[in-house]
């Protein structure tokens, strides 16, 4: 799960010297190729950095996490924009969030809010996934009581992410412990939608990651708690993924619409795990893109038609 990891960090760096100049959002003002994401109007540099929450790492020192922002072209201070909150996988062990820099600017280039999440993993803080959900709580948490600043509503937040990252944004929106000591648990942490790309939503014996979360997987795993408040949700999911079983996306779809929930399932045949990134396949990061869109768009968060055009 956390293979691959590496290779991207080198991507988006050497991507990120090349964009170092663009430090705002440009306008979406045209179509844009798979080929283009990551280049000139289309940047993956975020435009703000902000610091959400201080921890103490595994060496005793304190350290910030951060929140790397994506701002639409035209915002202000002022705006009520929706917004996009995002989390990147890496087995709960590593990653970063660059992983989730081109879905951020993608929303942000359609006008929304976009913040990618720095958070605590195991191998750089010596914690747990317990740790992980409470990183993902307190960032939504910061958004909202800081939405005044971020030109956001706080009503029209939705929160989303891959494999692992895909966990804490439905953890945030179903599980109700493993909140950060002290923190004002009346500001509710739940987004108003789900964007999950091959998400862990099973922490069961049968499940990814039980061994990890064993004395407490009926806790802190989604699937465990859907009820008739879950947020609608986008899953997107590959029939060759070794680490999310097609059957247990469909477990969640069906429980969902037992509970009277939406919940937009689709299968991509053939694909594997971390199939939409853009180190894998740039068209394949676009296909996902557009059904991002799409989604957020029958929910009222965008208007027109996605701004990317597939080959295919």
């Amino acid at each position: 799960m956390v293979r691959g990891y590496i290779i991207r960090s080198l991507f988006f760096i050497a991507v990120g010297v090349v964009l170092q100049t663009f430090g705002i959002a440009s306008g979406a003002t045209k179509m844009f190729t798979p080929q283009q994401i990551g280049w000139q109007t289309f940047p993956l540099k975020p435009d703000k950095t902000l610091e959400y929450k201080t921890i103490t790492g595994k060496d005793g020192l304190s350290y910030d996490l951060k929140l790397q922002v994506f701002l639409p072209k035209g915002w202000q201070t002022e705006d009520k924009r929706p917004a996009a909150v995002f989390f990147h996988g890496g087995g709960w062990r590593g990653g970063g969030p660059d992983h989730y820099y081109p879905q951020s600017r993608y929303v942000a280039l359609r006008g929304m809010v976009a913040i990618s999440v720095e958070y605590r993993t195991i191998n750089r803080f010596g914690t747990s996934p317990r740790e992980c959900v409470k990183d993902g709580k307190s960032a939504m948490r910061w958004v909202k009581t800081h939405a005044n600043k971020l030109g956001i509503d706080p009503e029209r937040i939705v929160a989303g992410g891959g494999s692992a990252g895909g966990h804490i944004a439905a953890a945030m929106a179903l599980v109700t412990e493993f909140n950060e000591a002290g923190e004002d648990t009346s500001v509710s942490c739940i987004p108003k939608a789900l964007l999950l790309f091959n998400p862990v939503f099973d922490n069961g014996p049968d499940g990814f990651g039980y061994n990890l979360v064993k004395p407490y997987w009926q806790k802190i795993s989604p699937i465990e708690h859907i009820n008739d408040q879950t947020p609608p949700t986008l899953i997107l999911l590959g029939t060759e993924d070794t680490y999310i079983p097609v059957e247990t996306a469909k477990r969640f779809e069906r429980q969902m619409k037992e509970k009277g929930r939406r919940c937009d399932l689709h299968i991509y045949e053939g694909a594997k795990h971390g199939w939409y990134n853009l180190w894998v396949s740039r068209e394949d990061m676009a296909e996902s893109l557009i059904r991002m869109d799409r989604f957020l768009s029958s929910l009222g968060y965008l208007e027109g038609e996605p701004i990317l055009k597939l080959k295919k």
